[in-house]
């Protein structure tokens, strides 16, 4: 039974985030929500109070909640050995986190191994819930498939058809999935024709060969497959040369902190963020009030999905009466939920991966930005135009493995 029963009157929770490397920025702010949300389940507080009836903010199954946190380094390896040093030695009995979806394939496929449940955080590549997928993983985060399926339709509108791109794409599983996703929506709905596709490592702090091969390619669109600072630096300096003059900038997946460090360069910039603080309905404020009085910041989209995927394994948990975990996944297979601020939602059984709707932002001019507020939402795609059949895109890769 691995950690179970809990041994003491306390049930340890792991948070395995970048805290150093190039996604640091979203680590920090992915770790101030998963503090939030322990503090709230012992405590009240928050959506514990206001959308999740299964929850007491009196601990977990009458178990106070701990917690131990890592850094990845935004590095597989490292990510991995935090994570098992999180399960041997602390008696973690959930693993949460990532940034980088590298980091997120690893830790998910130790936690399988470990019997031991990851609710992934930030991780955005195809293979997180489609060839990689686990049995003790689940997935709130859409993927970039959807990304594409999203920008498809709004960037045509935005700029015509008979276009042609050029894309860099960091050189691990996320950014790979993220090319071939845009290759394909770009192309079938978009009409546009791809010039070429270069592989940037992971971290790359100068991005101006590879800006200038792109600037010379006769591309009129350049995407951007970078994340974190990687993603604000090559926006930036694609800025900086003056390629925002001859073509179009797309950044398919970025984020508050993200357009926060790229000032004024994200003017413009067609883009998905995994939620924001701009999304008016009752859940979404709630988060945000609570976030914003403990922190003094507006909370990021990797904030909430740490938030919201922490409360919604304690009370998978509640429901099921137990911590044991082939019962707790059973609770969220095929789970509906409208609590986390992105509408209604499924967690699909079939691949783990939340049916959900993506917002579409474009980046404000630097004159128009403000604390907390560095692009406008343009487009909340709905789930009923997004994903795929269970036996269709990248579900019809996943094999989930077995309970027990």
């Amino acid at each position: 039974m691995g950690n179970f029963p809990i041994e003491g009157d306390k049930a340890i929770f792991g948070f395995n985030v970048p805290q150093s490397g190039p996604y640091a920025s979203e680590g920090e702010d992915e770790l101030r929500a998963y503090q939030l949300a322990v503090k709230h389940l012992n405590n009240g507080g928050g959506w514990v109070d206001s959308q999740f009836d299964d929850l007491s903010g009196d601990g977990v199954l009458g178990y106070e909640i701990d917690y131990v946190d890592g850094d990845t380094a935004t590095d597989a390896d490292q990510a991995r050995q935090s994570a098992s040093g999180m399960v041997e030695r602390d008696n973690a009995i959930m693993i949460s986190g990532g940034s980088s979806s590298a980091v997120a394939i690893a830790v998910q496929g130790l936690c399988q191994n470990e019997k031991v449940m990851f609710m992934a955080c930030l991780t955005h590549s195809n293979d997180t819930t489609g060839k990689d997928c686990v049995r003790y993983s689940f997935r709130e985060m859409f993927n970039a498939y959807m990304t594409g399926q999203a920008l498809a339709p709004v960037v045509k509108e935005a700029y015509g058809s008979d276009l042609k791109f050029y894309q860099l794409y960091a050189d691990y599983s996320w950014g790979q999935t993220q090319q071939a996703s845009m290759e394909q929506f770009m192309t079938e709905v978009a009409g546009w024709e791809q010039v070429k596709s270069v592989a940037t490592p992971l971290g790359t702090t100068d991005y101006s060969t590879y800006l200038s091969e792109a600037q010379n390619s006769g591309a009129d669109v350049l995407i951007l497959n970078h994340y974190g600072l990687d993603g604000a630096n090559s926006v930036q300096q694609a800025v900086d040369a003056g390629i925002d003059e001859d073509m179009e900038i797309l950044v398919p997946l970025y984020n508050r902190p993200m357009a926060e460090a790229a000032g004024g360069a994200i003017e413009g910039v067609y883009g998905t963020v995994a939620w924001d603080s701009q999304i008016d309905n009752t859940p979404s404020q709630e988060f945000t009030d609570a976030f914003s009085s403990e922190y003094d910041r507006t909370p990021s989209g990797p904030a909430q999905l740490a938030y919201a995927q922490t409360l919604q394994y304690a009370a998978a948990v509640e429901r099921a009466g137990t911590f044991y975990p082939p019962e707790v996944i059973k609770q969220l297979e095929d789970y509906e939920y409208d609590n986390v601020g992105m509408g209604a939602e499924t967690m699909r059984g079939c691949d783990h991966q939340a049916q959900r709707d993506v917002p579409v932002v474009q980046g404000l001019p630097a004159s128009e930005q403000e604390a907390g507020k560095y692009f406008e939402i343009v487009n909340v795609t709905s789930r009923d135009d997004l994903g795929y059949g269970c036996d269709a895109g990248p579900a019809a890769e996943c094999e989930l493995g077995s309970y027990e």
